[in-house]
């Protein structure tokens, strides 16, 4: 991100009002390749190709935020590289990480990774630091850190079906291998934030939290996001999760949390009404059925909808309900830009 656009963001989320309507998208591996006409093996093992596609990016939309901007990010093999996955690499198709446990109390006694040195973690520090005098002459800067939940992490580790019987048939394995997997995400964390000072913001996203009750969210979802929000003292504290699932949004602004995005499924009145008047929200226009299949007029459509459904516009980033999917067009997205701006 641009001076420009973190000085937005944060007042934004400090609920000052902006002169421009905040436009802002995640985008990472789902969508870059395709749009920039690149493999995703090619974007994934290429620094300059990395490099070069998220610069297009920036600079075909100047206006857009993009979060958590320039990620360097292996998909969802990233974190699980560090406790041992097995990673399966694809052309054309998104990699995954395979799972490694089968039963709780193997997952109970997981070992917590070395943060510097295990899975992919150096190489994502390395390509990053390796462009960073190349993004800091566009005018940018790493402004996040960046990694996903605790459930998410271990859904990969175990199999989400497997690890959601966990939670309720072992819960004392489970709470045990999610405190290592916390503990590890906060050393994550700290390291990114050690090796670029210029972060002032922390990203997690997480669809699992999405999947349980309030008393499993209560055990075990609370406790290991306010310990890892309250960790750090960024001005940017930023969740991801576009699960269908309400229960989250009322714990908001106890676990720290001050930007969120949702699933579109919810409406912006029905988050806000539980997330409270503090926390900004990023969305919520359905990513795959208007942004990615839709017209431009369908886009159009969509965001004058959302914007209508809701009076108080401050503390809103208007934006996909979830991250930027596969064949987003150039022109749908320059749509919705011109949606909000236009209104």
């Amino acid at each position: 991100m641009n001076e420009q656009q973190w000085d937005t963001l944060v007042r934004v989320v400090n609920g000052e009002k902006t002169k421009e309507r905040p436009v802002g998208f995640i985008i990472d591996s789902p969508w870059i390749p395709g749009w920039y006409n690149i493999s995703y093996m090619d974007y994934f093992s290429g620094s300059d190709l990395w490099f070069e596609a998220n610069k297009k990016a920036v600079e075909t939309f100047p206006d857009v935020m993009f979060l958590p901007g320039f990620w360097s990010e292996f998909g969802m093999c990233t974190e699980p590289s560090a406790f041992g996955s097995k990673m399966t690499w694809l052309e054309n198709d998104l990699p995954h990480a395979g799972k490694i446990f089968t039963e709780a109390s193997a997952f109970a006694g997981i070992e917590k990774p070395n943060v510097k040195t295990d899975g992919l973690l150096p190489f994502m520090l390395k390509r990053l630091a390796h462009n960073q005098p190349k993004i800091q002459a566009m005018g940018h800067e790493v402004k996040f850190a960046v990694s996903r939940g605790p459930l998410n992490i271990a859904s990969f580790l175990m199999g989400t079906t497997e690890f959601m019987m966990a939670l309720t048939l072992s819960p004392e394995e489970s709470a045990r291998g999610l405190a290592t997997i916390t503990d590890f995400i906060i050393d994550w964390v700290e390291l990114q934030m050690e090796t670029f000072p210029s972060i002032e913001g922390i990203f997690l996203l997480d669809d699992i939290v999405g999947f349980v009750g309030e008393p499993e969210f209560e055990a075990f979802v609370l406790p290991a996001l306010k310990k890892i929000y309250s960790s750090f003292p960024a001005k940017v504290k930023f969740f991801h999760n576009d699960s269908f699932g309400l229960i989250n949004a009322k714990y908001l602004e106890e676990i720290g949390i001050n930007l969120f995005n949702f699933s579109y499924n919810h409406s912006l009145p029905e988050i806000r009404e539980l997330a409270g008047p503090n926390v900004t929200l990023l969305g919520n226009i359905p990513p795959l059925e208007v942004m990615s299949q839709g017209s431009e007029q369908d886009v159009t459509e969509a965001v004058h909808q959302a914007m209508n459904s809701i009076k108080d516009h401050s503390r809103i980033i208007w934006s996909c309900g979830g991250g930027m999917p596969q064949n987003v067009s150039t022109a749908n997205i320059e749509a919705f830009a011109r949606a909000v701006n236009n209104r």
